[in-house]
Order: structure tokens, then sequence, then C-alpha cells
């Protein structure tokens, strides 16, 4: 029994705060989101046994790719938040290596020039994973982590490429290079900051709900208004955004998209710190962002003279692809909510 109770103190101190952290609520919206993941993957391949001439075959295997897709990275996420109870940084490394392989991505397609290459050495293995350890250190590094790519690491790479003594093009070349670093390293790692906010209500009053529901309920969020704002182009789409930069992207597609992700959001507010009018409103502000982000990168596409930035995900093109709208909602998510929902 004395043995018992000199171990009881160092096994609850063996687990982080994130057991505690994990609601009902939490597994309940990691439920329902792979669940109707799951019931989609089974429509759709029914859909593709009927072979209906209805169905548009092209269309239809889309469809199941981006099904497909959604419920790998859903049973990722549910495997990190899980093993997080345990393992403390495993969500903030899976978001570091998301990072790591869409700045490869944006760097492949933007071609640079061998004076680069070692701008490019610090941009990979010394700021990408020094801003991913600051976040994993924990919300004390919030002041060095959200200042220190925006500033030092915009200082660090002119002033490095100087160094190479290579001029051509080097305004553009420089450009490219912190454009990269801020997209998919600096905004992204937003997400997994989530994680850290100490959280209530806008009245004040301490949330006992989980911040991984927060991160959950967000990224979820973001994907849905993407593919809202591809339903409404589709049915209800008349006129263009930016033809030259995407035919496919309409005015009402943009509208719709922000109404219907605003009432899911609203209606998913038990989720999250948030009363029923303000998820509904963080929403919309999310499916603004995401549209942003896609717009953005469908314009450096249009400019480097590619359809997609990679190949890495089947059916999907590359990781970026999938992930530009996450990369321009999560510092605009996460500042709103510290701002206004933080104790």
């Amino acid at each position: 029994m004395i043995c018992d109770a000199a171990l009881l103190p160092l096994l609850n101190s063996s687990l982080p705060l994130a057991v505690a952290q994990m609601t009902t609520s939490t597994f309940w919206l990691l439920g329902v989101v792979v669940a109707v993941l799951a019931i989609l993957l089974l429509t759709g391949r029914l859909l593709e046994r009927r072979q209906s001439s209805m169905m548009n075959p092209a269309l239809l295997q889309r469809f199941n790719h981006r099904v497909r897709v959604w419920l790998m990275m859903s049973a990722i996420l549910v495997f990190a938040f899980l093993m997080d109870q345990f393992i403390r940084g495993v969500t903030v490394l899976l978001f570091g290596f998301v990072s790591f392989w869409a700045l490869r991505e944006f760097v492949t397609m933007t071609p640079t020039r061998r004076g680069d290459h070692r701008t490019l050495f610090w941009v990979f293995f010394i700021f990408t994973p020094l801003q991913y350890v600051l976040i994993a250190l924990g919300p004390a590094y919030y002041g060095l982590y959200s200042i220190m790519i925006p500033v030092y690491g915009s200082l660090f790479i002119p002033a490095r490429n100087a160094l190479a003594g290579d001029s051509k093009r080097f305004l553009e070349r420089t450009a490219k290079i912190q454009v990269g670093l801020l997209i998919c390293v600096y905004s992204l790692s937003y997400a997994p900051a989530m994680l850290d906010l100490n959280l209530s209500s806008s009245r004040k009053v301490e949330w006992d709900g989980s911040p991984v529901s927060l991160l959950f309920f967000f990224i979820l969020i973001a994907q849905i208004a993407d593919v809202l704002q591809q339903a409404w182009n589709r049915f209800a789409g008349v006129h263009v955004i930016a033809k030259e930069i995407n035919a496919s992207r309409t005015w009402e597609g943009l509208l719709g998209s922000i109404v219907s992700t605003g009432a899911i959001g609203a209606a998913l507010w038990w989720a999250t710190p948030f009363e029923w009018y303000e998820a509904a409103v963080m929403s919309m502000i999310v499916a603004m962002m995401s549209s942003a982000g896609t717009m953005t990168l469908s314009a450096i596409k249009r400019d480097r003279g590619v359809t997609d930035t990679g190949t890495l995900v089947q059916g999907h093109a590359g990781l970026l692809d999938r992930i530009d709208n996450v990369c321009f909602a999560a510092p605009v998510f996460y500042h709103l909510t510290r701002y206004f929902f933080s104790v």
C-alpha cells in the first residue's frame, strides 16, 4: 500500500494535461466526423458499382478520392489527439511534418537558383523545426514564435541570399522563399498552437471543454467551407471573381459558402467555447479566409504555369493544394479566439 501511494503521484505526473482535456464533446465530434465520412465512402463505392449513366464517372472518382483523403486525415488527427494523452507534442510534430512537406512542394513549384541553397537549408532545417519547437514548449513562448519568422526570418533570408553573391532576380528569389516560409510554416503552425489556449466563454466564464475539440472544429470548418464553395460554384455560380486566376470561383459560390458554413458552425457550437451565434461568425470568417488561401495559391500556380503543387495525395494533386485554406485561416482564427475567448 505504501508503494502504491508512492507510485501514484509519479503515475499522475506522467500523464499530460491532455488526459483531462479530452472531454465527451471531443469524442462525439471526432466520432460524428469519422462516421459521416465512412457513410460517404460507402455511398461512393455503391455508386461506382452501379455505374449509373446519370453520374459523371470522373466526378464520382474525384469525390471518392476526396472522401478517402479526408478519412485518412481524420484518422491521423484522431490518432495524434489520442496519443497526445501520453506523449506531449505528437500533434505538434504531425503539423511540423505537414509544414515541411508543404514547403518542399512550394519550393519545387517555384524553382530557385544555386545561390539560394544555403538559405533554403536554414529555412528547412532551422526556422521550420524551431517554430514548432517553440510551440511545443508552450504558451510561455508565444511572444517569440509569433514574431520569429515574420521578423527575424524575413530579415535573415535576404541577408543570407546576399552573402551568396548572386544578384540575378535577387528580389524575386528572396520574396519566393519568404512567402513559402510564411504560408507553409508560420501560418500553419497556429493550428497546433490552439492546443495551448486557456479558453473561456465571451462572458469570461472558464470553459470546461477541450482545446482538441476547438482544433478539430477549425479544421473541419475550413474543409467544409472549401467543399461548399465548390458546390455553390457548380449549382449557382455566375459571376467569376477573377477569371485569370481561378475560373471556377464565383461570388455566388463565396457568399453561399460563407452563409452555409456559418450555419454548420452554429450547429456545432457545443464543441467550442462559443455561443451558437459566435460559432457562426467564427465559421464565416474561416470560410472567407479559406477562400482567400485558395485564390492566393491559384494565383501562384498560374504565375508559375503549373496546375498542381505536387502528386503526394492521389486524386488531389499536392498536399499544399489541400491545406492552403487551413494555412490562411489558422492565424486569424487563433488570434480572434485568443483575444476574445481566452482566460
